[in-house]
């Protein structure tokens, strides 16, 4: 079951880095209007930065892929190492559907959309978007959400 903060996406979320040099360290407060253009561009510049952690990790893994040899000379080391890859492959695909949640986060920023659930229209705690910054519901409608799934798959 997904946490308070709703990992209900799965290990492929991986944590968003850190925005280095983003405006003196400036860090978004409950003590100034919500979602105001400084806060749509430090998410935009934290989303844009974990996309791009994102790409570089899956160019790594492709110029490894493709100047490694899978020809191992033992047939154990070889299974071991075609099982290596498939576990960075499937870590890759998770990847590959959190850069387009990434995106989507980034139009809802450009269409004003951004910070506010899209069940209740309310806004999403800072310390929410801070730790997911994809998050698309508040604590409360992501745990509604998580409990009608499961007595869905209960049934």
């Amino acid at each position: 079951m997904a946490t308070a903060l709703g990992n209900a996406d799965g290990p492929g979320d991986f944590p968003p880095p850190e925005v280095a040099g983003n405006d003196d360290d400036y860090r978004p407060s409950a003590g100034e209007p919500f979602m105001n253009s400084r806060q749509q561009d430090y998410f935009r510049d934290k989303l844009n930065a974990w996309k791009n952690a994102i790409l570089r990790e899956a160019q790594g893994t492709l110029t490894q892929l493709q100047n490694d040899s899978m020809r191992e000379p033992d047939v154990t080391d070889r299974a071991s190492s075609e099982t290596d890859w498939s576990i960075e492959l499937r870590t890759r695909d998770r990847q590959r559907k959190l850069i387009s949640k990434i995106d989507a986060a980034l139009r809802r920023i450009d269409e004003g959309e951004y910070g506010y659930c899209e069940v209740t229209g309310e806004p999403i705690s800072l310390a929410r978007l801070e730790a997911r910054p994809i998050a698309t519901m508040t604590v409360e409608a992501q745990e509604r959400h998580e409990r009608q799934e499961k007595v869905s798959r209960d049934e």
